[in-house]
């Protein structure tokens, strides 16, 4: 059979088992556990010689079938989808490091990781050295012994920063590191992380994945790069070979901590997936044109998108991510008055945290999501009191473009 393409795959994915009414959409299994014929084959489950679903907190169907969705989307090996996009983060680096190893990560990184790595996981003896991204040699320089896992946002948020994700990934293996992306902002529709040497690619599902900001979700795909029988940090599990991170995952990690996906936000996600790439290139045309629009208003200072021949990550973007620029970009305005002055007066432009919705959506980074960083903090990850963040959607842009005029006056 002929490789599927993108949106054939976004809806019709790779579901192991068909329905048993055949229905068109895979249904809702609203089920904690399941039932079995003998006591001899729950046994077989729960030793691993048998598939099935025992309990949801584990597997189950619904949330099988968004999984091997996104697998097949990132051509991948194998996927686990989770609470939320910080709990697919939690819970990868869970599974990959232990006390004493390091982690060499991103200074433009979105709050809520920034918080995992500098506070949190230091608790369990994880330590992370930030580094400018881009900085080549830097990264080389913080390389040691205990330095397991590199990890970057595809697009930072809301810093905007690019990393040359195929450099980063020669630099990692070089040194048997695994290579760790986090592409929210691009989605598997704008950038393919397996062709750019990623080993572990990582999604807030809630965002462009879900279809409209429906639900919360996350997930973790390893794309079948990277020997784990060299990584000794996944202890007793290398003896599975290509499933050993996967099965780490699944037997102890995401089982301990509980951290499912519920059957109800798989089967949203799912759907969501199905308009994935007409919704991403949607927003992506209206962002571009807005970002032009800011560039020559009078009363904003500065853009921050990739989009513009003026970002220095321009080229790049446009290498790593189909021609297109994702829709999340930031602009500067004179004061933070004038940034709450703006957001005030929107009408259509909703004021909300999220991003990669349908709904074009604004915020004040420094005032909200950053507001528990110091001031120190939120100059590393590039946050001043000065800039708004928009997530463009897919409404008619001239709409966008006049919300935004009418609240600049």
């Amino acid at each position: 059979m002929k490789e599927l393409n993108f949106n054939t795959k976004a809806i019709h994915g790779k579901i192991n088992k068909k329905d048993i009414h055949n229905s068109i959409k895979y249904p809702i299994y609203a089920s904690a556990a399941y039932a079995f014929e003998s006591a001899e084959e729950i046994e077989a489950v729960f030793r691993g010689q048998k598939q099935a679903h025992a309990y949801t907190r584990v597997t189950n169907p619904t949330v099988e079938a968004f999984e091997l969705k996104m697998t097949a989307l990132e051509d991948g090996f194998a996927s686990i989808a989770v609470a939320s996009g910080m709990a697919a983060i939690t819970n990868t680096f869970f599974a990959l490091l232990q006390q004493g190893d390091k982690i060499i990560a991103s200074n433009g990184l979105f709050a809520g990781t920034y918080s995992l790595l500098k506070n949190t996981l230091p608790r369990l003896g994880i330590t992370t050295s930030f580094v400018d991204i881009n900085d080549l040699d830097s990264i080389k320089a913080l390389i040691d012994e205990k330095t397991k896992v590199i990890f970057f946002e595809t697009i930072a948020n809301p810093k905007m920063n690019i990393p040359d994700i195929q450099a980063i990934a020669d630099i990692a293996h070089a040194n048997n590191l695994v290579v760790i992306a986090d592409s929210s902002l691009t989605s598997p529709y704008l950038f393919q992380a397996k062709n750019y040497g990623v080993d572990v690619v990582i999604h807030s599902s809630t965002k462009f994945i879900s279809g409209g900001a429906t639900s919360i979700g996350g997930v973790i795909v390893d794309l079948g790069t990277y020997n784990w029988t060299k990584y000794q940090g996944l202890g007793k599990f290398c003896q599975l070979k290509e499933w050993a991170f996967i099965s780490k995952l699944r037997k102890e990690i995401y089982k301990d901590l509980g951290s499912c996906l519920s059957p109800q936000s798989a089967f949203l996600q799912s759907i969501g997936l199905e308009t994935l790439s007409l919704r991403v290139e949607r927003c992506c045309n209206n962002a571009f044109d807005v970002a032009r629009y800011l560039e020559s208003h009078e009363q904003v200072n500065r853009v921050n998108y990739p989009g513009l021949t003026s970002s220095p990550f321009h080229e790049l973007a446009k290498r790593q991510f189909r021609g297109l620029f994702g829709a999340v970009f930031t602009f500067e305005l004179d004061s933070k008055d004038a940034c709450f002055k703006f957001l005030n007066k929107l009408t259509i432009i909703k004021r909300a945290t999220n991003l990669g919705d349908n709904a074009s959506l604004a915020i004040h980074p420094h005032s909200t999501i950053y507001v528990d960083c110091s001031d120190e903090e939120k100059k590393l990850l590039g946050i001043d009191d000065k800039v708004i963040r928009l997530s463009i959607g897919i409404e008619d842009r001239e709409d966008i473009i006049y919300d935004i005029g009418q609240a600049l006056c």
